[in-house]
């Protein structure tokens, strides 16, 4: 499967690429790097940036959300019905996990698309049609800070990181792309490549009843309901995992975290236990 080359800072950008033609400009997103690949069986492949997984069991907890989404949304029939051989396209994106920017979770989906490479023509598709492709196939892709700029009148150095569409804060950076497939980046002097984050210093027992919450339960069973799935413990429980670790993995992951994850997803199959007991006896 198609790997997505490295994005450079604009200080090591194609010395050409602020000089002529126009430019589009894409939010960065503080997420996963995730691609996907439809097979000619129907089965998705998904890779991370640096390996590919036959299987989607195997890709990595903190991925599983959005190989869900990716799953349960993507439009394969629109799909085939737009190219000849769907193992030609290969789709890119970011699993909007928690980093350093903590996103309106509720609203942001859990894969956004920013990439489309086609084998047939040996390139990546322009910024202005990947919008489209990414639509055409039931998934979102990043939103566009502003479209055709005129290269020459693009100064990076005085350019103001706009805001997030996804959280009240100023986006993580700047993706810059013109149609030939260039590109580079401009991070908000707030962040930058490298992060750290705070381990978690509490017992499993309260970590847990902080994430594993009612109106978190509620709304995963909810959603299984309107989709005519059953809301069963293995179900529900699967549900909440991923959604819990698409926000907390990082610091339950920390080598100097007070909780260890299998205590924590027991603790939290007990928390769903009951709530579906609740649930059943209209309490």
């Amino acid at each position: 499967m198609k790997a997505y080359p490295a994005i450079p800072s604009v200080d090591a950008a194609p010395s050409d690429l602020f000089e002529e033609g126009h430019l589009w400009l894409l939010e960065k997103i503080d997420g996963a790097h995730l691609r996907f690949q439809l097979q000619k069986s129907g089965l998705v492949r998904f890779g991370d940036r640096n390996r590919v997984y036959d299987d989607p069991d195997d890709v990595p907890e903190p991925y599983q959300h959005a190989v869900r989404h990716v799953r349960e949304n993507l439009d394969r029939e629109a799909l085939r019905n737009a190219v000849d051989d769907v193992e030609d396209v290969v789709f890119f994106g970011e699993a909007t996990s928690y980093r350093t920017i903590d996103y309106d979770w509720e609203r942001m989906p859990s894969f956004l698309g920013v990439d489309v490479w086609s084998a047939d023509a040996e390139t990546f598709r322009p910024p202005d049609a990947v919008q489209a492709i990414f639509d055409g196939i039931g998934l979102e892709s990043v939103n566009v800070f502003e479209q055709e700029r005129r290269a020459r009148d693009f100064d990076p150095g005085s350019y103001a990181i706009p805001q997030s569409a996804w959280y009240d804060g100023p986006a993580e950076g700047v993706v810059i792309r013109d149609k030939r497939g260039r590109r580079a980046k401009l991070l908000h002097p707030d962040f930058g490549d490298a992060d750290e984050l705070t381990p978690f210093d509490t017992s499993t027992e309260e970590l847990a009843a902080r994430y594993t919450t009612r109106s978190r339960l509620e709304k995963l069973a909810t959603r299984l309901e309107d989709a005519d799935r059953p809301v069963t413990f293995e179900t529900l429980y699967e549900r909440v995992l991923e959604d819990i670790l698409r926000e907390a993995h990082r610091r339950l992951d920390h080598g100097e975290s007070s909780v260890e994850l299998d205590e924590f997803r027991s603790e939290v199959g007990a928390l769903t236990r009951a709530f579906l007991e609740d649930r059943s006896n209209g309490t």
